[in-house]
Parts: structure tokens; sequence; C-alpha cells
């Protein structure tokens, strides 16, 4: 029997069969030109309501097309959509989150086809962005809950003309408002970045903004760096940031140079909740970082006044009863003028723009007369964070007063202040400082203790003729408790101790014919050539009470005169009221012996003979053999060898 023929193969059929009949051909025109048609004149808006419907089942929020809505097929397949509005969470008082007068994607088709989104571009027009951070302890309504472990989508672009970005935390008292729009790139396939600028209020202080940042689409990959530019204005306050950060809405991840200015670091109170003093303007740059609750300002540099300053900060201002602010400062060249806010007092902008406010207050204090600062220290401040600070001046500039250096540390914690220690350097010597300031209650306890070491009286007065060439080491202690909220008002109540001496030196004796008034050996000195004459001690031994220093000794004993004194500097009043008595231990026709009266207040001082009293030799009844230095100061003196080292023992009256 014979076997049927194979079957033919398809393709054999095919090739057999073509070119395909006039019939055929025709029907195929007709398909493709329908299909054709059916796209050209298609009206997508048929796909508004399954598109709306399925972002709302994505997203959880309103979302609506209210204009037109088409697409444009191929291979980079075009989706624009107008009147474009998403809506917000119900926590939100704000309708919208988000709308656009017309949202445009380029959606890469193969890709698609293999289950990845990728987005040649999208195209913003008009966008009005609202950011609102959650009132209670929920996430902002940027989070939409996605965590589905998909593929991320893919943006290679990203577009935006004219829009807005807004964002509001309502505990923060914090409104940002910025206009936005797009940077034609270089590079016509890199994100273009975005030109910005805005105002606001951050914690409740209006603010500016304007510069530049990375396009808004590289938000979305958390863990990429996101470049900006930015400088910001509020009030005189003035803030430069350059760098990068991750996840820019937690602010994870920042590294930044940030150059931070203004004209008085107490304005950065209200900002950021740092209570720093008054001070002169300032300009300081460094890197900001933040690891964890804790911002971090390293390696920074600038000026503070005339003085400059470098070191590091860190502030931690989550998971504490307080924020606690932390530094190392070093200066190498410190103006003693700029550390005037420290104690209430007005720093001297020296020819800069001083605060106002300040500028108010010093004006206020030189027409009242008084040196001691009364501005009182701002007790929500003091309470309001917690501090551990630490200062070093390698040299200050003080024309008035022989200061070297310093070196001081602050420790600040609920209210309690304490410097310990502050340290400076004085005339080839030191002052050793312990202060105590309890701000706990409602007026500040003040307690001080110092002791001085080894001044070098030639350098206390480098400027006086008289005392250039002068040798001797003074030493002393302070021990004062007093109550009130400024410097003024606490010396006002002071109580305790003040006494400071110097042993064995020598001096000019100009200077002692001088305030002895005998007219003749000074003549001839200063005809001739001054010559010195040695200082057995010197001291000055007050108690104080109720801001009010009354002497308890007080003595100047050299080989040529003894000056003794009695009187009272009130802390109060700021004034002065001591008489000197000076005993020549030689004999001169000239010699009026006198007695001096120191007087006035401490912006106005006098210095005079008491003229009411002249002539009345010996008048004042003294035991020089009972003339020695308190006993408090002899364990800090350097009286030296010799029989006259006790200072007027070995004198009779």
């Amino acid at each position: 029997m014979q076997s049927s023929p194979a079957p033919e193969p398809r393709f054999a059929r095919l090739r057999r069969q073509w070119p395909p009949s006039r019939r055929t051909t025709t029907i195929l025109a007709i398909v493709t030109t329908t299909i054709v048609v059916l796209v050209l004149l298609w009206d997508w808006n048929w796909f508004k309501g399954p598109v709306e419907r399925a972002v709302e089942a994505r997203t959880g929020r309103e979302f609506e097309i209210a204009g037109n809505f088409d697409v444009d097929p191929g291979g980079i397949t075009t989706i624009t959509a107008d009147g474009v509005r998403l809506g917000n969470p119900d926590w939100s008082e704000q309708r919208d989150m988000a709308t656009a007068d017309r949202l445009a994607l380029r959606l890469e088709l193969w890709p698609l086809l293999r289950g990845s989104v990728r987005l040649a571009e999208i195209r913003l027009t008009r966008p009005d962005v609202r950011l609102e951070a959650n009132p209670g302890d929920g996430p902002g309504n940027w989070d939409f809950g996605f965590d589905d472990g998909g593929e991320p989508l893919q943006v290679r672009r990203f577009w935006v003309d004219d829009g807005r970005l807004r964002f509001d935390d309502a505990r923060e008292d914090t409104g940002i408002d910025i206009r936005l729009a797009s940077r034609e790139p270089r590079d016509g396939d890199a994100a273009p970045a975005v030109a910005l600028s805005g105002d606001g209020r951050w914690t409740g202080n209006a603010f500016t903004l304007e510069g530049a940042a990375e396009s808004p689409m590289e938000l979305q990959d958390t863990e990429r760096p996101y470049r900006l530019d930015l400088r910001a204005r509020a009030g005189s306050t003035r803030a430069h940031a350059r760098g990068t950060l991750i996840d820019p809405l937690r602010l994870r991840g920042l590294d930044l140079q940030f150059e931070l200015a203004g004209r008085n670091l107490a304005d950065l109170y209200p900002l950021f909740g740092v209570a720093m003093p008054d001070s002169p303007p300032y300009d300081v740059d460094g890197r900001l970082t933040r690891d964890g609750d804790t911002w971090h300002y390293d390696g920074f540099a600038g000026k503070v006044g005339q003085s400059d300053l470098a070191g590091s900060a860190a502030l931690t201002v989550i998971g504490r009863e307080r924020p606690l602010f932390e530094a190392d400062l070093v200066s190498k060249r410190l103006d003693l003028d700029d550390l005037a806010g420290f104690l209430g007092g007005t720093p001297d902008a020296d020819g800069e723009a001083l605060d106002p406010e300040l500028a108010a207050q010093a004006a206020a204090r030189e027409a009242r007369g008084k040196v001691l600062p009364s501005t009182p220290y701002d007790l929500g401040k003091l309470r309001a964070m917690d501090a551990d600070v630490r200062l070093r001046a390698q040299r200050i500039d003080a024309p008035d007063l022989p200061i070297d250096d310093m070196d001081a540390h602050l420790l600040l914690e609920g209210g309690l202040a304490r410097l310990q220690p502050l340290n400076f350097g004085v005339a080839g010597g030191d002052i050793r400082a312990d202060i105590r300031m309890d701000a706990r209650t409602d007026t500040i306890t003040t307690r001080l203790k110092a002791d001085v070491r080894r001044l070098e009286l030639a350098r206390l007065f480098p400027d006086v003729e008289l005392t250039r060439d002068a040798a001797g080491r003074l030493a002393g202690s302070f021990n004062l408790v007093g109550t009130g909220n400024s410097v003024a008002a606490m010396l006002a109540s002071a109580d305790g101790d003040v006494a400071v001496g110097m042993g064995r030196g020598q001096i000019s004796n100009l200077l002692i014919e001088l305030a002895g008034i005998d007219i003749y050996e000074a003549l001839e000195f200063l005809i001739g050539k001054d010559r010195k004459v040695a200082v057995r001690c010197a001291f000055a031994d007050f108690g104080v009470e109720r801001g009010v220093m009354r002497s308890r000794a007080l003595a100047f004993d050299t080989s040529d005169t003894i000056i003794v004194g009695e009187g009272q500097v009130d802390l109060g009043d700021e004034t002065l009221d001591i008489e000197l008595r000076p005993r020549p231990k030689d004999r001169s026709i000239l010699a009026l012996r006198s007695p001096l009266h120191l007087g006035g207040t401490f912006a106005d001082p006098s210095f005079r003979p008491d003229f009411a009293r002249l002539g009345l030799r010996g008048a004042i009844a003294l035991a020089l053999g009972s003339i020695a230095p308190p006993a408090a100061l002899l364990a800090t003196l350097e009286l030296g060898p010799g029989e006259d080292s006790d200072c007027g023992g070995s004198y009779a009256r």
C-alpha cells in the first residue's frame, strides 16, 4: 500500500504563496489603516477613570485628572495629563498635597515589557507641592507606606517649569515656601539641577532662601548623596550651606560646608535653641555633619569681633531633658572687649555694625556714668540648655590690662553655671578663679574665689614711666558671695574678703616723693637723675559687706616713706573714698605731708591732696610696729630675707 505524502511545512507554503494576492493585500492595508486611525483618533480620556482609580488604590489618596489625558505611543511613549491633583491624608487640614497644570511622562516601552518601569523624563508645568509634618507622632504626608520590595521606579530626567514647593511643621512653627525651576544642564542626559528662591519662618523666625539643588528626583534614592548649595538669611543672621546629604527630609548623612555669620551670637537662640551671650559681629565657616541625634560643627574658623576663633562644637537636641552644647575653642588673638557679653556688658564692635539693642544699652549705661554691667542675665536661656565649653586664648588684646592669655572651662547644667577654672596669665603671673552661678531660683547666687599669684609690678603698668623700672610681685585673694541677676547687682550685694599685697621690691623714689608731696626732693629728682628706693612690702585688706569694701589694713612701706590709709569702696554706687597718709622717713624742709584722697567714681576717679588737712603733722595715731600684712597674704607674698621683711615691724612711731 502506498503511503500518503508528508504535510508541507508552513513557511514553505507561505513562500510558495508569496507575494500575496491583490485581495489579501487590500485586506491588510484596510486593517493597518484602521488600527492607525483608531490610535490617532482614539479618545484616551476614556482611560482617565481607570488611571485615577489605580493611583488611588496604590497611594490611598484622592487622585484626579481634571483636564485632558493623552498618549502618544512609540518606543518612548509620551503620556500627558492636564489638571492633575493628588490629595492629602486624612489628618491634614489641606485638601491637596500636590497639583500641576500638566504632568508629562515619557515611558520607555521595551523595559516595560520586561517588567521594569523606566521613565525617560518627568516634566511638570506649574506644580504646587505641599509637604507637611504630621502634627501627631506619625509620618509626614510624603510617606505613602510603600513597602512591596519590588524593583524601584527609574527616572532619567526631571524637569519643572515655574514650580512651588512648601514645607510646614506646625509643632516647630516652621513653614517654607520655595519657587523652583529646572536649569538646562550641559549634558542633555543628566538630571537638571533646580534653581530655587523663597522665604518662610524657621521656629517662628522669618527668613529668606536662595540657591540651587540637584533634581528632586534624586530624592527618591534615600541612600544616594544629594547635592545642594543654599544661602539663607534670618534677620541679620546669614548661613551658606554647600555639600551633600542623604534623605534630606530626615536630614541623614549630612555633610555640608556651613558658613554662619551675623551681628550678634545671641540671635542664634530663637533660631537653633543655642543660648549664646551677646557678641560683636561674627563670621565662621566649618564642616557640619550629623551623627544620630547630635549635630557636629568641626574644623570651623573665623572671627568674632576683632578676635579669631577656631575649634569644634556639637549640639545634641534629642533624647535629653535639655539640649547639650559642647565646644572646644581656641583663639590665637582674643580681644578682651569681645567677651563683654559674658558679663552682661556691651561688646566693642570697633567700627562694625553693632546690634542696635546692644548699642542702646551701652549708651544708657554711659549716660548713667556707670562702669559695671547692669544688663540682667536671661534666666530662661541659662536654664534652656546644658553646656560644656572650653576656651583657650593664646594671646589677649586688652590695652588697659596686662593680660597675656586665658584658659576657661564653662559647665552649665539645669541653670547651674560653673567657670571651673577661669585662669588668666597676667603680668608674668596668673589669676586663678572659680566662679559658681546658681540660676535655678529667680535670683542668681554667685560665688567667686580667686587667687592672684606673682604679678610683676612693672608689667602691671607698662605705659607709666615711673613704674617702668619697678620690681616686685603682687599676690592676693578674692572670696565673694553675692545675689542678683546682673554683675552690678551681684557686686552691690556681695559679702566676703579682698586682700592684695607685695613683698620686697623697688620703685621710683620720685613716685614716693610725689606721693608724700615732698616738693624739694621731687624737683631734685626731676632735674637730676631719678633713683630707686627699696620697697619692704605693700598690702590692702578689705572686708566686704553688702557691697561695701571697708579697709582693715592698708599700707605701703619703703625705706624712704610709709603710706598708710583707710576708707571704703562702694560697689553699688561705684564710688571711692580712701584717704592715704604719707609719713616720710627723712627730713625735708618742704615736706607737706598732707593726706591724699582717692575719690570720685569708677568712671571718673580723682586723686588729690587733702589741703584741708595740710600741715597737720603726725595727726594720725599710728603704731608702726603693728603694720604687717594680713595673715592670709603671708603665705603668698615674696617678702625675701632680711630684718625689714616684717613690713614696718622694726620702726618706732
